[in-house]
């Protein structure tokens, strides 16, 4: 095990008590949610980061369960030190609503007939899943999550997240995804999901309780899908025309090339820890996922308020960047802050599960946030509004400063004397400080984000900001050549 792993986790689960009214209409009862955590939320349970799975996955992201050969399906990115931080966020990861991993799906008790649901589990969707996410970030305490990050259908319900809960998040990480699904991605979908329905072990759906599964199927089902998420240079540097076990082409049936037997071992593995009837719900929910308004994403998107990182693949044709650049503009129509990076790479749709240099650094860039603090100019000047202008300008030209707070006996902001109003004293033959002193001053906090005071210093056309204590007490000054600085 890796220093940098968290090391030896466990799957804890949420029952939900109140019923779950879907997208459908219909509702659920009971609902179960399997989810693990790392790191620690702290005291004022600001420092939560939500992570969600793609289509296949689960709770499990990262460390090692007891006994296990593999670590969490992102290991590569959470844990000490890494993009994830876990000794400076607190990381939750859940199993989607309709999974087979421990989150409430077709596979478990229906409660009202005492049965599994099979067929009868409701149809859900995207926003279903994130509605149940919610309640599960609420059982915490959490009223706003730092970040929600996910590739794939995890992506999907990233975006979900900000639409539907614009106000719970800061930023909004979603990689290799897509706005609304493709014709083609919906293609490949429903081959799959009449592969499973052709196997004639899938008993329409009712297979539990004979014990025969419908690995064929689901097999044929992963082996199609398996092959969307590789793109063509990595499976020819993978396996070429190379053969497998063998020096030359039997000229039968059997298996002759290396990418074959890949794909049924893949298809093979796939069926021992997947439910067939939770693939078929899953990839029906990823189907009816569409975030337009009125055919229009730019509708879609109208409300969104975090910052979001747009992550995309250029070798993947799964989800394609172009996906990725329309959820660009529509975000950019809004006037959402947003920004967008590719990821280089000959591995394809999969590549947001590989490559850890490139993840770790553009995610790690985009969570960084410089404060206020880190910048400002602490102590400082500042006069009381009983001076007179003179006084104000001789201590503006001893002190090499072009703005003053002006406080009152208890050091308290109630002004701004500027070299605009020193300018404005002379025009107008002023002399008292408190007459043309500028009285609605705009303030900020030694806590407030970098990127916010610059927008606002930049909206108000405000080259300086006094910066005030919860007490209104002045600690100090950022002007915009800091700000330029940093950027710089």
């Amino acid at each position: 095990m890796k220093s940098e792993s968290v090391g030896v986790v466990k799957t804890k689960y949420f029952n939900i008590k109140e019923p779950i009214k879907l997208e459908s209409g219909k509702s659920l009862d009971n609902v179960t949610v399997a989810y693990e955590t790392y790191g620690v939320l702290n005291k004022d349970k600001n420092n939560a980061i939500l992570i969600c799975h793609a289509l296949t996955g689960d709770a499990h992201a990262a460390g090692w369960h007891e006994g296990d050969k593999k670590p969490g399906w992102w290991e590569i990115i959470i844990g000490p030190g890494k993009a994830l931080d876990t000794d400076k966020y607190f990381i939750i990861c859940s199993n989607v609503l309709g999974g087979c991993k421990g989150t409430t799906g077709p596979n478990s008790i229906n409660p009202k007939t005492g049965k599994q649901y099979g067929l009868d589990f409701p149809v859900i969707t995207i926003k279903d899943m994130v509605d149940v996410q919610k309640l599960l970030i609420d059982s915490f305490g959490i009223s706003n999550l730092v970040a929600v990050i996910g590739g794939s259908m995890g992506g999907m319900q990233v975006l979900q997240w900000i639409i539907s809960y614009p106000k719970m998040m800061k930023k909004a990480i979603p990689i290799a995804t897509t706005a609304r699904s493709s014709p083609q991605q919906i293609a490949f979908n429903e081959v799959g999901r009449q592969s499973i329905y052709s196997d004639l072990n899938w008993a329409g759906g009712n297979y539990y309780e004979s014990g025969k599964t419908p690995k064929n199927g689901l097999s044929v089902a992963r082996m199609v899908a398996h092959i969307t998420y590789l793109s063509e240079e990595s499976m020819y540097l993978k396996f070429g025309r190379d053969l497998q076990d063998k020096d030359e082409i039997s000229y039968d049936l059997s298996l002759d090339f290396q990418v074959e037997s890949y794909l049924h071992h893949q298809g093979e593995s796939f069926v021992k820890r997947f439910d067939a009837n939770s693939y078929i719900f899953i990839t029906k929910a990823v189907d009816l996922f569409d975030l337009s308004v009125n055919n229009s994403l730019i509708d879609g998107f109208k409300n969104v308020e975090s910052k979001v990182g747009i992550i995309s693949v250029d070798s993947d044709w799964l989800y394609p960047t172009e996906q990725s650049t329309d959820i660009l503009t529509a975000l950019n129509a809004n006037d959402v802050e947003v920004s967008f990076s590719q990821i280089k790479s000959n591995y394809g749709h999969d590549a947001f599960l590989l490559e850890k240099g490139q993840l770790n650094y553009i995610i790690s860039q985009f969570l960084s946030e410089n404060i206020v603090a880190d910048l400002m100019k602490r102590g400082g000047p500042t006069i009381k509004e009983d001076v007179n202008v003179k006084q104000a300008a001789k201590l503006m030209l001893d002190t090499h400063v072009t703005h003053i707070p002006v406080v009152d006996d208890e050091k308290k902001l109630i002004g701004i004397f500027t070299s605009w109003d020193l300018s404005k004293s002379i025009a107008t033959n002023c002399e008292n400080l408190k007459d043309i002193m500028t009285t609605s001053v705009k303030y900020c906090h030694a806590d407030d984000p970098i990127e916010e005071i610059a927008r606002m210093m930049n909206k108000y056309h405000i080259s300086a900001l006094p910066v005030v204590d919860d007490d209104f007490e002045v600690q100090g000054i950022i002007t915009t050549d800091q700000i330029s600085n940093m950027f710089s």
